[in-house]
């Protein structure tokens, strides 16, 4: 390759890194602004877990930190849970080098989870449980407002579906709610963010990863294949979950079934047309996104399938 292939490819890679960031950006100053996220005189914990997420999260609240019309405080919180093989020197040794405020705290709910945990089954429900009560009294002991999380775009879709699919609700991840324990405000910046996005970034900025694998824990199965199919659904209709995220946004309560949230008793005739009346699907939603393309991704998506002129989306390997 020559040295002018070679420069010219960088700048297309330099460019296209820039877009990325950008968009990174615009999307988590969206939902700070949208959901009243940061406000003056914050202190925000950051919870890092050494993944992609948390880091990406981290770096963007930084950068926000530097150019915000309001003034307010990071400080990043690892649990450093005393899984076996833990790194324990990558996230001290990233943040010190990059002047970042904080925190590790030393909790063994390694041998909790353990003792507890019958061999074989999954350990995520309890280690969350306890991960949340440590991080809640630390957030108090450090005087934060908030708490961060690096939550984003498709987990909220997935935790959607499964709750649809295994709990029987209508529920996913909010982008700002109140703690468990009625104490701290937990937010989560990255609601409007792609994770094919954060993907891309966090492999840009070369974070040192820490692998989430350590305590040997099966994986989610069920987590796994909503994802699987989400990934898979993104592939071959690019556009759906992009669609699936604005439904989260579009709650029509009369059009579901759950009469604590709508007055279904007391609906009545009254000779007034009602253009939404008995409209169940709204074909101008996937219209919107029938044809949706991303610039950045078209490679990905070339030669996949697509859903007709008619707007419906046909479901496909469900199994």
């Amino acid at each position: 390759m020559s040295a002018a292939t070679k420069t010219a490819e960088a700048k297309k890679q330099q460019y296209s890194f820039n877009k990325l960031q950008k968009r990174i950006r615009r999307t988590v100053g969206q939902a700070i602004q949208d959901f009243n996220m940061i406000e003056d005189g914050d202190r925000i914990m950051v919870c890092l877990s050494g993944g992609k997420d948390s880091y990406t999260l981290l770096d963007v609240l930084r950068f926000l930190q530097r150019i915000a019309p309001v003034k307010f405080d990071i400080i990043a919180v690892n649990l450093d849970q005393k899984q076996p093989g833990f790194p324990e020197h990558i996230l001290p040794e990233y943040l010190t080098r990059e002047g970042v405020d904080f925190r590790i705290i030393e909790e063994d709910t390694y041998s909790i989870v353990r003792e507890k945990i019958p061999a074989g089954k999954t350990t995520c429900s309890l280690c969350s449980r306890l991960r949340r009560g440590i991080l809640y009294r630390v957030a108090s002991e450090l005087g934060a407002t908030k708490i961060a999380l690096g939550h984003h775009r498709d987990d909220m879709v997935e935790t959607l579906m499964l709750n649809m699919f295994y709990g029987g609700k209508m529920k996913s991840m909010p982008p700002k709610l109140v703690s468990d324990n009625g104490k701290h405000v937990i937010i989560r910046p990255l609601a409007y963010t792609r994770e094919k996005d954060i993907v891309k970034y966090s492999d840009h900025m070369d974070f040192p990863i820490i692998p989430c694998n350590l305590c040997g824990s099966q994986e989610n199965l069920q987590r796994k294949v909503i994802k699987d199919m989400l990934k898979q659904w993104d592939r071959q209709f690019p556009g759906r979950i992009e669609s699936m995220f604005s439904a989260l946004q579009n709650i029509v309560p009369s059009h579901l079934a759950d009469a604590s949230l709508f007055d279904f008793k007391s609906i009545a005739a009254d000779g007034m047309e009602n253009a939404n009346g008995d409209t169940a699907f709204d074909h101008s939603t996937p219209t919107d996104f029938l044809n949706y393309r991303d610039e950045e991704d078209d490679d990905d998506a070339a030669g996949s399938e697509q859903a007709d002129s008619s707007g419906v989306i046909r479901v496909l390997n469900l199994n």
